[in-house]
């Protein structure tokens, strides 16, 4: 491996809050190590198309507290061939960039793991995902403001529900992990949260509610993990409402509204830390890794480990505190 001059940082897949507070870690700290910096515009896809723009401390100045990416995202078919990441090299090359710093997800991590892989050249990742599925990391970078994002919605939602009556389903983000829908259910007070990682029964599900209205509920929340295995809120109000009609059923989706929004102070600090992390593990020589936080400490972890491993395991007693804590 050669010594390190130039430094590329990029952001791939989807937008995570955090995002520029990582990107300007990165930028600050090569550049105190007398490191060139460059950013690369639509990750992948900049790669291929020669959007380079060489940056300085000031680049990265009043970005920490801004929501989305400053470098911008988009997705790249032309790079998961082997001749769309040659070419990506070569671009590289070209512009004397020798280390990449990727900011994203399993998607991110793949192609960056391939690009190091076939051509040598040293990758350090960082976890940019609001979904904090990835294998390394005890929290992943926009999975805090993201949640929090979920449970200001449902505070607001539960207002209505309760001034109607009504019975509403909440669809939250999270195909394969169920993390944002159970944090979120317990700090918001949900009468269920229906997972990808664990099966609901409908019959179950309506025996719940039924045993709410018998209690005297005059509302209920039920929160729904886009990847459950009855198919997605409208799916789950529509078969609840065949059978159950106590309440008023309505269903909100709040989709890519839990992407934006400012970082909160958790990860404005994780995103710093982690592309400090990053900048620094490249020059002390270690590639083909991520960083990540483990019982508040930054450690790496080796890119095909946190690939191929699941990270995140319903915590058993939050799921019977739910239950407890909804009667």
């Amino acid at each position: 491996m050669t010594n390190i001059n130039k430094i590329g940082v990029f952001t791939s897949g989807g937008d995570a809050p955090g995002m520029n507070a990582c990107v300007r870690a990165v930028v600050r700290t090569g550049i105190y190590l007398g490191k060139q910096m460059v950013g690369i515009h639509q990750g992948y896809q900049g790669m291929i198309d020669k959007k380079f723009t060489e940056m300085d401390a000031r680049s990265v100045r009043n970005t920490i507290q801004l929501g989305g990416t400053i470098l911008k995202t988009a997705r790249c078919a032309e790079f998961r061939t082997y001749e769309g990441r040659k070419k990506a090299y070569e671009n590289l090359v070209a512009e004397g960039i020798d280390a990449l710093v990727p900011i994203g997800g399993d998607g991110t991590f793949t192609g960056a793991e391939a690009l190091s892989r076939e051509f040598d050249i040293p990758v350090i990742c960082v976890p940019g995902t609001i979904d904090n599925d990835l294998y390394g990391s005890d929290f992943t970078l926009g999975y805090d403001t993201a949640t929090n994002t979920v449970i200001e919605a449902i505070d607001k939602i539960r207002d209505t529900a309760a001034s109607h009556d009504r019975l509403f389903f909440v669809e939250v983000m999270g195909r394969d992990s169920g993390c944002i829908a159970l944090h979120a259910g317990v700090a918001a007070g949900a009468e269920a949260i229906l997972l990808p990682e664990k099966e609901t029964a409908i019959d179950d599900l309506i025996i719940k509610l039924e045993e709410g209205a018998l209690s005297k509920k005059s509302s209920s929340i039920v929160i729904i993990a886009e990847g459950d295995k009855n198919g997605g809120a409208y799916n789950v109000a529509k078969r609840v409402k065949e059978k159950f009609n106590f309440y008023d059923i309505k269903v909100t989706i709040l989709g890519h509204l839990q992407r934006g929004g400012t970082p909160s102070s958790f990860d404005r600090v994780l995103g710093s830390r982690m592309g400090y992390a990053a900048v620094n593990a490249l020059v002390q020589g270690q590639t083909r890794k991520m960083v990540g936080l483990i019982g508040n400490e930054m450690k790496l972890t080796r890119l095909e480990d946190a690939l191929h491993n699941h990270s995140f395991k319903l915590e058993d007693d939050l799921l019977e505190m739910a239950k407890v804590l909804s009667i």
